[in-house]
């Protein structure tokens, strides 16, 4: 069994986290790992933290997912991304299209899906969840729009407006986690700031605020696999890792577009340089006997003739786990 280490959000008010389009009446349920590598990073700068010119925080973090409590004396029961390649067996149509509709795996199922094994049943698909759990609400998570006003657009143009923001509500206990992998001293100084900050769109109304904890959760993983399953945003080193990782027609992948407006006064109508990651869920090819780190660290400053202006560091250095396709 492995042991991952773990770090529990619960959310005390609504949460708004941007998708690509920037559509604020749309909010994604999770955040993605470099979103929160780079909310530690301005955390540290504000408390004046030495960071290093590389941007590396010495450790690895998941990208953060659900999570469901029911109350505080019950163990929680955490849930990882079904993986884009995936061992369900020869199944019937019917049952087949139920299990493509999957999108979270408790950690029992996941383990039987890193191991190979398959998952023919279908008596625990809940909705978007696949959940041995029989005290389980697969609407723990739930979202509302509010209407507000616009005055004025971030080019300080245009007139009042109406619009619609996406706030996103956990009942009971339940939040969102991330799994950690290295030195966790400056994420344990950033975390308590972070927590009274927010994190997401309209942390200044009161959006994004947390109390958090931290947890184990016990795996079975394969001794050795030739294949690895990406929990966080990764950006591949080189073209050399990239070729490698993609080197077989069982791999599985999404990619997304990651950037969006800079948050640091004065420059919040300036907009950091962009770069294409591949999501959480991801499968590729690569010989994996524990939980590892690939991939890098960049710099999405501008080219802005402001030496003021600093780095802007978004993490792809993703954590992988064995799976066996």
């Amino acid at each position: 069994m492995k042991e991952l280490s773990v770090y529990k959000l619960h959310f005390t008010t609504p949460l708004h986290i941007s998708n690509n389009k920037k559509e604020y009446g749309v909010s994604l349920k999770t955040i993605a790992s470099d979103t929160m590598y780079a909310a530690l990073t301005s955390c540290l700068g504000k408390m004046g933290e030495s960071i290093p010119s590389s941007g590396d925080l010495g450790l690895g973090i998941s990208s953060l997912f659900p999570y469901y409590q029911k109350e505080k004396e019950n163990k929680p029961i955490y849930f990882f991304p079904y993986p884009l390649q995936a061992n369900i067996g020869n199944l019937d149509a019917k049952k087949s299209k139920k299990l493509k509709k999957i999108k979270w795996v408790d950690t029992f199922y996941f383990s039987e899906i890193l191991c190979g094994r398959n998952i023919l049943q279908d008596e625990h698909i809940k909705g978007d969840y696949l959940c041995k759990a029989e005290e389980f609400d697969n609407d723990f998570i739930s979202s509302q729009a509010f209407q507000r006003i616009r005055l004025q657009d971030r080019t300080m143009q245009g007139n009042a407006e109406p619009y619609y923001v996406d706030r996103v509500f956990f009942k009971d206990c339940s939040g969102l986690y991330f799994i950690v992998n290295g030195d966790t001293t400056l994420l344990d100084k950033a975390l308590p700031l972070l927590s009274v900050e927010g994190i997401g769109t309209d942390r200044n109304v009161g959006n994004g605020f947390f109390t958090f904890e931290k947890d184990t959760i016990s795996l079975e993983i394969p001794q050795r696999a030739d294949y690895c399953l990406n929990l966080s945003v990764f950006f591949p080193e080189s073209k050399q890792q990239l070729e490698n990782l993609m080197s077989s027609e069982s791999i599985a992948y999404e990619v997304e577009r990651r950037g969006g407006w800079i948050t640091t006064p004065p420059y919040q109508t300036i907009r950091k340089n962009y770069i294409y990651g591949f999501s959480a869920g991801s499968v590729f090819r690569k010989e994996t006997k524990d939980l590892e780190e690939v991939g890098k660290i960049v710099d999405l400053r501008p080219k802005w003739n402001d030496k003021e202006l600093h780095s802007i560091f978004r993490s792809g250095r993703a954590l992988v786990l064995p799976i066996n396709i």
